[in-house]
């Protein structure tokens, strides 16, 4: 291997998730989950009154930041041939800029330059408000955060399931509780999304009370409904709960198959000595 290729693959490893072993990996890890935390804070600081002194160093500090998610960008487009080997390099790097992780790194840098391009235009500014989209970032720094996708994503059908269910009691909800309740508070039961807001606030047992029946069929209904939802509310919940547990006992497995392989020798088969 060319000294080119194994800079490039150093570079790879050091990118992806970091080996229980490979220090180098882990401190960028480190440094890029700490940069985009602190990008978090100081977006949510910039929307308080600041002295002049704090603004300029918020500035800096963004600056540095989109230097260096500008230049983690770059580097992985440039390694994604080894991502995804087993395509051409030229397709291997359209596949990553399709994906999920490219587009919010892409999409969160945006609005960092277009202001710097288009200064006159101060609707684009608004746009800023993109850069909170790097704290989905932290999905490819820690095993712990990818697990927590591959649950979603395991699970992507049946919370689907449970969430249509719901959304179409929550519309079913509120057009009965509209038509029970029009002719009584017409100036809170106005149309249909107002009785919306409360089956949304009721269905999941919030109950902000701005919004509640007073007529004996609107309460009724409003009982059977904060009812069906302390049920149909859990469902997404337990989906998730049971796909975490499934998660933990693959990963159970895995350690073990790992652990007999280093036990056993692969060739004959007979437990080696420790």
């Amino acid at each position: 291997m060319s000294r080119y290729k194994r800079f490039k693959q150093r570079v790879y490893e050091v990118l992806e998730v970091a080996k229980p072993d490979d220090k180098l990996s882990r401190a960028v890890d480190i440094i890029l989950m700490s940069l985009i935390l602190l990008n978090v804070v100081l977006i949510i600081a910039g929307t308080f009154e600041l002295p002049k002194t704090a603004i300029k160093v918020f500035s800096i500090i963004e600056n540095i930041s989109v230097a260096v998610f500008t230049v983690e960008y770059i580097l992985r487009l440039w390694t994604s041939d080894l991502k995804f080997a087993e395509l051409h390099p030229f397709r291997a790097r359209l596949r990553y800029v399709r994906t999920f992780a490219a587009i919010i790194d892409l999409v969160s840098l945006l609005p960092s330059y277009i202001p710097a391009m288009s200064s006159n235009f101060m609707v684009l500014r608004m746009f800023r408000v993109l850069r909170l989209l790097r704290v989905f970032k932290l999905n490819r720094y820690t095993h712990a955060l990818k697990d927590i996708g591959e649950v979603f994503k395991r699970k992507a059908g049946q919370l689907i399931s449970s969430m249509l269910v719901v959304s179409f009691l929550m519309i079913i909800a509120a057009v009965l509780m509209y038509d029970a309740e029009h002719e009584a508070q017409p100036e809170i039961f106005d149309n249909a999304l107002s009785g919306m807001w409360w089956a949304i606030a009721t269905l999941t047992t919030v109950g902000y009370g701005d919004i509640y029946p007073v007529t004996v069929v609107g309460k009724i209904m409003s009982a059977i409904i904060a009812l069906l939802g302390i049920g149909l509310v859990a469902v997404p919940t337990g989906i998730i709960s049971a796909g975490f547990t499934e998660q933990i006992e693959k990963k159970k497995a895995e350690t073990k198959n790992t652990e007999d392989e280093k036990t056993f020798c692969p060739y004959c088969g007979h437990k080696l000595d420790k």
